[in-house]
């Protein structure tokens, strides 16, 4: 085990973790110290309840994302009259080709 100080809402705290985790729970201490600057004037005098908001809103956060991840994919838009147009004019093209092919065998 570790020890690793973060400074989180202007405060430093000591705190174990395993060994060679200590930069990814520093990275997350940044994670909850950017939540707390982001709350500015909302913070109160009550250390403890200023982390707790911060915390639910990360948690809050957390959750949005994670339902956005197992939501299905949209359908893709798809513009049938305009591939309905192309094939129609693939389709002329290709009878318009066998037409002279055929035109052509003939007269050979």
């Amino acid at each position: 085990m570790s020890d690793v100080t973060l400074a989180v809402g202007g405060r430093n705290y000591t705190v174990s973790c395993a060994d060679g985790q200590e930069e990814n729970v520093q990275r997350l201490a940044r994670v909850v110290d950017g939540k707390l600057g982001s709350m500015g004037s909302n913070l109160s005098t009550n250390e403890a309840k200023n982390l707790l908001f911060a915390a639910l809103l990360l948690a809050d956060e957390l959750e949005e994302a994670g339902q956005r991840a197992t939501a299905p994919p949209a359908e893709p838009e798809i513009d049938v009259d305009g591939l309905a147009g192309r094939l129609e004019r693939l389709a002329s093209a290709l009878e318009k080709a066998a037409s002279t092919l055929e035109d052509g065998s003939h007269n050979a």
